[in-house]
């Protein structure tokens, strides 16, 4: 399913929703939490699959049928547990996305906004075009602003027949508890690093110390970590370690430069603070104990980096860094809070 991530190690998730599929009783509304990329999107998709795979009614002919089981990896070999067939008309068509009775809502911008939930209410009203069970997957829910999520509420108050809806977020807290309550918490778990690790390796060819860096930086997070590899992070996280670790040489003005390259790299400034972070979390380990440093190829730096900081000093320029992540995720100006941030790292004490 090109866009979305496999579910890795969610046999619990996957599970829940076998047993609600077998013993038909799928409630109205879901509600999938757990960090990016850990297969939730795909479970929704496969999940309105199973609701209206046709099964042998297909069409298909045998011939057709066996090109399409052994070509790339689809939603059927992933999701075996919700026993669709992955190649009838409509199950090729939710996989394509081209279904008009699977509804996908996203973000706007930065926001879910009332006009989108107005035109899901406006089609709700209608009755479903060939669909048994038209399903709305709302991503990012947890960026529904205010007035969106009081309209959804009355949708999930008073929910239209043959319609199940699919809210995915990050944290169950990031919405409202009205919200919360009407739906069925499915709960999918962050990949383990060692998990991670191995796949990697696997799927694309990394050297063991290469995998487990990687994996360490993504934090339970599959996709993460496949765009990591897709842009030569090792690479990028090696320049940026050198910059992190002499700022306290650098004059303000090198400082605001560096501050306006990394805020003007919109896409990648997730990773880069994770990356610092990492970085600073690894000179407190390695004061305690080296061999659980995730930046094991740059166990030398780290080491005579560590023996120049205390460690109040280093925690708090860890906490420094999670304000920042949090300031960007609440979408307040860029450069400025990466030019707050480095002056903050830059510090001796």
């Amino acid at each position: 399913m090109p866009g979305f991530a496999p579910p890795i190690n969610q046999e619990r998730p996957i599970r829940i929703l076998h047993t609600l599929l077998k013993n038909r009783t799928l409630p109205h509304a879901l509600l999938f939490t757990g960090t990016e990329g850990v297969g939730k999107q795909a479970a929704a998709i496969a999940l309105a699959m199973a609701c209206n795979c046709q099964g042998e009614n297909s069409g298909l002919k045998a011939e057709d049928r066996a090109k399409q089981d052994t070509g790339r990896p689809s939603v059927k070999s992933d999701f075996a547990a919700f026993e669709l067939c992955g190649v009838c008309k409509s199950c090729r068509k939710i996989e394509s996305g081209n279904h008009a009775d699977i509804i996908r809502i996203q973000p706007s911008g930065a926001f879910i906004k009332i006009s989108q939930i107005r035109a899901l209410v406006h089609t709700l009203a209608m009755k479903p075009y060939e669909a048994r069970t038209r399903v709305v997957v709302i991503s990012d829910a947890q960026e529904l602003n205010a007035a969106a999520s009081n309209a959804l509420l009355k949708i999930l108050e008073e929910p239209p027949d043959r319609t199940m809806l699919v809210l995915i977020a990050t944290h169950r807290s990031a919405l409202l508890p009205t919200i919360v309550s009407r739906c069925q918490h499915v709960g999918f778990n962050p990949i383990s690093k060692k998990n991670m690790a191995v796949l990697l390796s696997e799927k694309h060819g990394l050297a063991p110390e290469a995998a487990e860096i990687i994996a360490a930086m993504a934090n339970g997070s599959f996709s993460r970590a496949q765009a990591m590899v897709r842009h030569n992070w090792l690479k990028r996280r090696k320049w940026l370690l050198d910059e992190i670790n002499t700022l306290s040489l650098q004059k303000m003005g090198r400082l605001f430069a560096l501050a306006e390259k990394l805020s003007g790299e919109k896409e990648a400034l997730s990773e880069t603070l994770e990356v610092i972070k990492v970085w600073f979390r690894d000179l407190i380990i390695g004061q305690y104990d080296p061999g659980k440093i995730i930046n094991q190829d740059v166990a030398d730096k780290i080491k005579i980096a560590s023996e120049k900081a205390s460690v109040p000093s280093l925690l708090s320029k860890v906490d420094a860094v999670q304000q920042a992540q949090n300031r960007i995720t609440a979408n307040t100006n860029l450069r400025l809070t990466m030019e707050g941030l480095l002056i903050q790292l830059a510090r001796k004490t």
